[in-house]
C-alpha cells in the first residue's frame, strides 16, 4: 500500500522587534510497510525514532549542545503510528475516488568528501521535492546490486510540504568503477537513474609538470642571459 499519512505540528513563533522566525515541527507518517516519527526546529531535526531497531527514540543534536529531552519517548512514537494507521482506514475510503496531487523527485548523487583512490568514502544519494513519500533507492556498483550496503535517512519536510530524503553508501573508490543510484516514485513514469564513475585525473601532476618546465625554462634564460653579459664584458 503505497498511501502515506501525514501529520503536522508547526508552531511558529514571531519575535516582532528582530523579525525573526522559529520553525517546530513534528511528523508522523505510515503505511501498511513503512513508519516514521520526527521532531525538528527550522529545518533541523532533533530526534526520531528508530522504528527498526524499536529502541528509544535517537537523538541527533551536536554533542556540545544542550540535548532536549522527550521523557514520553518510544512510546509517543509507537502511540502516535498506532493514531496514525487507525486513520488511514477511515481517510482511505473517504478520498478513495480522489487523486492526489503528486511531485516527482529530483534526484543528484556525489561522494560526502573529496575523493581519494583506496580511501573509504560515502556516495550520497538526494532526492529532494518529491510527494507524496515513499520513494525507493536502489544501488549498483558495476551493474551489480549493493542496496543492502546502503542506509536510508528519515524524510525531511520542506515548506512547500514536500520532502528531501538521503541514501547512502559507503565505498572504496577503486579507478573504473561504476555506482548507480535508482530512484522510484509514483510521480515518475519510469525510475530515474543517477551515475557516478571513479575518474580520478591527475590534476596535481599537470601543474606539477608546467611549473617544472617553467622553471626549466626560465633558469635556461639566466643562464643564456648570463653567458652573453659575460661574453659582452670580455670583448669591451
Amino acid at each position: 500500500m503505497k498511501l502515506f499519512l501525514l501529520f503536522y505540528t508547526l508552531v511558529c513563533v514571531k519575535d516582532s522587534e528582530a523579525q525573526n522566525k522559529f520553525h517546530h515541527v513534528q511528523l508522523s507518517a505510515c503505511s501498511e510497510t513503512d513508519k516514521e516519527f520526527m521532531v525538528g526546529d527550522d529545518g533541523e531535526v532533533e530526534v526520531y525514532a528508530d522504528f527498526e531497531k524499536k529502541k528509544d527514540l535517537v537523538y541527533v543534536f551536536p554533542p556540545f549542545s544542550d540535548q532536549i529531552q522527550y521523557p514520553a519517548g518510544f512510546g509517543a512514537a509507537k502511540s502516535q503510528d498506532a493514531v496514525c494507521l487507525s486513520d488511514i482506514e477511515v481517510f482511505s475510503e473517504e478520498f478513495k475516488d480522489h487523486r492526489c496531487h503528486t511531485d516527482a523527485p529530483q534526484t543528484s548523487i556525489y561522494p560526502r568528501t573529496g575523493m581519494k583512490l583506496g580511501s573509504e568514502n560515502t556516495l550520497i544519494c538526494h532526492s529532494t521535492r518529491f510527494f507524496p513519500p515513499p520513494v525507493r533507492v536502489r544501488w549498483t556498483k558495476n551493474n551489480l546490486d549493493v542496496t543492502d550496503k546502503s542506509s536510508l535517512s528519515q524524510y525531511y519536510p520542506n515548506e512547500d510540504q514536500t520532502y528531501n530524503q538521503f541514501s547512502h553508501l559507503t565505498f572504496t573508490p577503486q579507478e573504473g568503477d561504476v555506482y548507480t543510484c535508482t530512484v522510484e516514485h509514483e510521480a515518475l513514469q519510469t525510475p530515474d537513474t543517477r551515475t557516478w564513475e571513479v575518474d580520478v585525473e591527475l590534476s596535481s601532476v599537470g601543474p606539477a609538470v608546467f611549473c617544472g618546465v617553467g622553471l626549466a625554462v626560465g633558469l635556461l634564460g639566466v643562464a643564456t642571459g648570463t653567458f652573453f653579459l659575460v661574453k659582452g664584458n670580455q670583448c669591451n
